[in-house]
């Protein structure tokens, strides 16, 4: 009897026809068949939002033997969530998201609507990942990523994910990496996070820009150092976000 393939779901923030997804079906298609429900335009930054006061609609853009691609009017999660719901006839093996325009290391997790698809599939039982590549340009150059997504892929089928963890995975933009490491997020925040753009005589406009400073730069152990020096990061996501350390002191502050 002829094995059943891995069934993939695929998504991203960058919208449908960005190169980034593209590429990654291409990437995908020898490891599974693949489902792609994206946003129909860009929605970097949207995180793990839904859409809550319009309706959200789907549209088949394109069918063939392994592969069905669809575009969505709603964010990166509500993607995952409407082709859980109405697209799929069974549990996805996998969920990936990516590869996204722009890295996602650090606290931009926080932010991504990449690794919101993966948190969305993470949430609903199923191995998750989130890929990322620290190049903003449209004609970003993945292909030096090939065989290091297919190598997560592959062991992510096999031997799936704790409950409520998934992968964030970064790479740098070079052409050849020394190789990964396993990473914790990188401590640091954002800073000049907006840039002023008056217009029609009014000054209260601004567009989001910033930089993000690394707080513990020299720690080896974070994505960012990492991606610095020329790793693939990659780092396990924890959604459950309960401060366990924190609960007994909290009981006696509280005297509950």
């Amino acid at each position: 009897m002829e094995n059943k393939r891995p069934l993939i779901l695929v998504s991203n923030d960058d919208g449908v026809s960005a190169k980034g997804i593209s590429e990654f079906i291409k990437f995908l298609r020898p490891l599974g068949d693949i489902v792609v429900m994206a946003p129909d335009s860009p929605r970097s930054g949207s995180g793990c939002a839904i859409t809550v006061p319009v309706p959200v609609h789907y549209q088949l853009v394109r069918q063939e033997v392994g592969l069905t691609i669809y575009k969505c009017s709603g964010t990166p999660a509500d993607c995952v969530k409407l082709a859980l719901h109405t697209i799929l006839d069974c549990t996805p093996d996998l969920v990936v998201a990516g590869i996204n325009h722009g890295d996602n290391s650090g606290t931009s997790v926080h932010y991504s609507g990449t690794m919101g698809v993966a948190i969305e599939g993470c949430l609903k039982g199923i191995p998750s990942v989130g890929f990322s590549l620290c190049d903003h340009g449209a004609n970003a150059n993945f292909e030096p990523l090939k065989d290091f997504v297919r190598k997560i892929v592959t062991d992510v089928l096999r031997e799936g994910l704790p409950p409520l963890v998934c992968l964030n995975v970064n790479f740098p933009n070079i052409p050849n990496f020394k190789g990964a490491k396993i990473c914790e997020q990188a401590k640091g925040l954002w800073k000049k996070e907006w840039e002023p753009c008056p217009r029609l005589n009014d000054q209260n406009y601004f567009w989001l820009t910033g930089e993000f400073v690394n707080m513990d730069e020299e720690n080896e152990q974070n994505d960012g150092w990492a991606l610095a020096n020329g790793y693939v990061a990659v780092t396990p996501i924890l959604v459950d976000m309960t401060a366990y350390h924190y609960m007994d002191h909290l009981k006696q502050l509280l005297r509950v």
